[in-house]
């Protein structure tokens, strides 16, 4: 079922328009009839993002709270909750009992919260129920636009030879530039030392000042101050090439091995949420972020749409949280 096919028949009435969506996403109306709230939504519905207003995870949220609200027939809230890498979000969706709540989050609020702070007041692989995963972008490794070695391998036979000297910058401890550094740290064999600042731009004021050597960026941030000459793009943390920024080559053609990481952001519901409604939603959701229009705007933010079902952002949730907790166990890795 297309956007437009569920626009024209979304005056009908809301239970239908939900029922046709969980059709077409998995063969299951009956039961999904039977266990489902009768006319949902009755009122708004919030989506909460852990993070400020204009950040990247904000952006995404507004951009698909529009056409969903228009398939729903009821408004749909951003709300930010912002604090502890976006935690305090992903806690006050996963302790949600009203059935209109949901989440959009990144990698570790869904991944990792509990194995950096075992304080955590939810567990992601417990609280949470997936809904939809909707877009992935690859890291850029990023570096002083003075740094040694013409070539990528040059690069890093300089970084070996350096050991402990270096330093590289992440916006924070557990975050997935962290840990994306240190799994490529034990791929690569090269030893920098972490200095975690407060956010991306103050990493990047780091790298340019020569403070530190090297750090995990988004790609069209690091790629922007490239472009101006300010900072030196490596490569990228996708298997191959990426269409965000085709200029640069994936870090495997430099020589790393066995290595990929990249960052997302997903929607997620409480787990007292009815399962059906979880998977009409992640039919709608994986409709409207497929969609050209939203699909042209999510790239111009710097993502790659991927627009899951509910399983399949359940399965790249259990790979992320074995590959990146792998690294925490070996690293010991906390929250401090």
């Amino acid at each position: 079922m297309t956007i437009r096919g569920v626009r024209m028949i979304s005056r009908l009435n809301r239970r239908t328009l939900l029922a046709s969506a969980a059709c077409a996403a998995a063969a299951a109306c009956a039961p999904a009839l039977a266990a489902e709230p009768a006319h949902w939504p009755t009122r708004p519905v919030k989506l909460i993002v852990g993070f400020p207003g204009g950040s990247s995870p904000d952006l995404v949220a507004r951009t698909l709270a529009e056409p969903l609200g228009k398939l729903l027939g009821q408004p749909v809230v951003v709300e930010n909750k912002v604090g502890a890498g976006g935690n305090i979000g992903a806690e006050a969706v996963a302790h949600a009992t009203d059935d209109h709540t949901l989440g959009l989050m990144i990698n570790g609020n869904m991944t990792i919260a509990k194995l950096i702070n075992p304080k955590a007041t939810y567990d992601p692989l417990k609280d949470l129920q997936p809904v939809s995963l909707i877009a992935t972008a690859p890291l850029a490794l990023a570096a002083s636009a003075h740094s040694p070695g013409a070539t990528a391998a040059e690069f890093f036979a300089a970084a070996r030879a350096s050991g402990d000297k270096w330093s590289y910058g992440s916006p924070g401890i557990g975050t997935v530039a962290h840990i994306g550094m240190e799994l490529l740290k034990a791929r690569a064999h090269i030893a920098p030392v972490h200095i975690p600042y407060p956010g991306n731009p103050q990493v990047i004021n780091g790298i340019i000042g020569e403070q530190i050597q090297l750090a995990l960026l988004p790609p069209a941030m690091a790629a922007a101050q490239a472009r101006a000459g300010k900072l030196r793009v490596i490569g990228v943390t996708s298997a191959s090439r990426s269409s965000l920024v085709p200029e640069y080559p994936s870090l495997s053609e430099a020589g790393i091995a066995n290595y990929q990481m990249e960052i997302w952001n997903a929607v997620a519901a409480p787990r007292s949420m009815p399962q059906p409604l979880v998977q009409r939603l992640g039919a709608l959701f994986s409709e409207i972020a497929r969609s050209p229009d939203i699909r042209a705007k999510l790239f111009a933010q710097g993502w790659q749409v991927a627009g899951t079902s509910s399983e399949g952002l359940a399965n790249r949730i259990r790979t992320d949280a074995q590959v990146m907790g792998d690294i925490i166990r070996s690293q010991k890795i906390t929250a401090q």
